[in-house]
């Protein structure tokens, strides 16, 4: 970070000229981004006259992304300093600004404020227990946005409470995103050629804790086709993974092991056991950026991360209309409170109730189809968010 930092002032000074019209997006790292994408991507399209500076935080967001083609400018941003904030808005120039979701930088907001630079916060989200509304806190940092596109009623009120007016709620931006990342979604012929005539469930950014609860109920279920993705694609990790499934009686292949144009029926891993058409085995994905194109293949999905610091990307699943299960830590997560509410989504905290919800959904078609079908409705339902932001600020 401090490294990338250094290299801030060089890259715009090198890629943004005096007369350039620039839009700011800032993103703390690899989620935000996400949640700005649509923005961007609407922008370059409908206004290619702009010239489009995306800034991270993090290295985990820059380092992924800092080839974005949909970005004329990536760079790390400066800290906050009065010094940093002075020299990048006096090279980057913007004429609007938009922070994604919790970026609040008070030197950098009230700068541009006091130059009449047009700043919005897109996808935002309060609660009471943030530090703006505690009794030692202040709101002054918020006020000096132009205004803010939040995701639900809730956070509109508590900033009215505050004196904060300038607000809409329009859902969130990463719904849309979600949609964008089907329509594009690939064709993966050995995902279907494993998958077959037969129900799949799939465990998507799986951790060790899930894997733990599901694996055994699976090895009890052989009926059904089971695909794992790691959340973490380490050697270790995937060797855990295989132990694991050979312990509890079933057998593994990964991804990037399986012959291209494998006829069916046959075998595919080096030691002979057998993968296609048969039972109790499982399709561990060792590689990146296939998972998205996953879903659309199975019939339920977990998400993990829930034993763990949170919930990954529950709306990437439940846009292709299936029911999604996924651990305990998901209560700052709006989008799987609000899947929970509908029936589209369920919570399990041990191996006991993960195996009631699934012997419900496979075991009733009926409430299988009930629940894709409210999880589907629901990111259809609440898109549109980008849209909305777009057109406020750019139109």
């Amino acid at each position: 970070m401090i490294e990338g930092q250094r290299q801030t002032k060089r890259i715009l000074k090198a890629n943004i000229r005096p007369e350039d019209r620039v839009v700011w997006f800032h993103a703390a790292s690899l989620g935000e981004f996400e949640q700005g994408r649509p923005l961007m991507e609407r922008l370059r399209k409908q206004h290619p006259e702009y010239k489009i500076l995306l800034t991270f935080f993090s290295p985990s967001g820059y380092e992924v992304r800092k080839n974005y083609e949909g970005a004329d400018v990536i760079c790390y941003m400066p800290f906050d300093t009065p010094v940093n904030v002075h020299y990048f808005l006096k090279l980057a120039h913007p004429e609007i600004a938009v922070f994604i979701k919790y970026e609040f930088w008070e030197n950098y907001l009230t700068k541009m404020h006091k130059q009449g630079i047009k700043v919005y916060s897109v996808s935002s989200i309060f609660r009471p227990q943030q530090h703006f509304f505690k009794w030692w806190g202040s709101t002054r940092v918020l006020k000096q946005f132009d205004h803010l596109f939040v995701q639900n009623e809730a956070s509109k009120q508590l900033l009215a409470q505050h004196g904060i007016k300038n607000t809409t709620v329009v859902g969130d931006t990463r719904l849309d995103r979600v949609i964008d990342i089907k329509n594009a979604a690939a064709d993966l012929p050995l995902v279907e050629q494993f998958v077959g005539d037969s129900p799949c469930f799939i465990a998507g950014s799986s951790w060790g804790p899930d894997e733990e609860i599901y694996i055994p109920y699976f090895a009890q279920h052989k009926d059904w086709k089971l695909i794992i993705a790691p959340h973490v694609i380490s050697d270790v990790h995937l060797k855990s993974i295989e132990k694991l499934l050979a312990d509890n009686g079933l057998t593994s292949v990964r991804y990037t092991e399986v012959p291209p144009n494998l006829p069916q029926g046959e075998e595919c891993h080096p030691d002979g056991r057998p993968l296609w058409g048969m039972g109790g085995c499982a399709l561990i994905v060792d590689c990146f950026g296939k998972l998205s194109s996953i879903y659309r293949y199975v019939k339920i999905a977990l998400v993990g991360g829930g034993f763990g610091v949170g919930i990954h990307n529950v709306p990437e699943a439940a846009v292709y209309g299936i029911p999604v299960v996924f651990g305990p830590n998901n209560h700052k997560f709006k989008e799987a409170q609000d899947l929970k509410a509908c029936g589209g989504s369920f919570e399990y905290h041990d191996a006991d109730s993960f195996a009631k919800i699934m012997d419900e959904l496979i075991g009733n078609e009926e409430s299988l189809k009930k629940a894709g079908k409210a999880a589907g409705d629901y990111i259809g339902g609440n898109a549109g968010a980008a849209d909305k932001c777009f057109k406020a600020i750019f139109e």
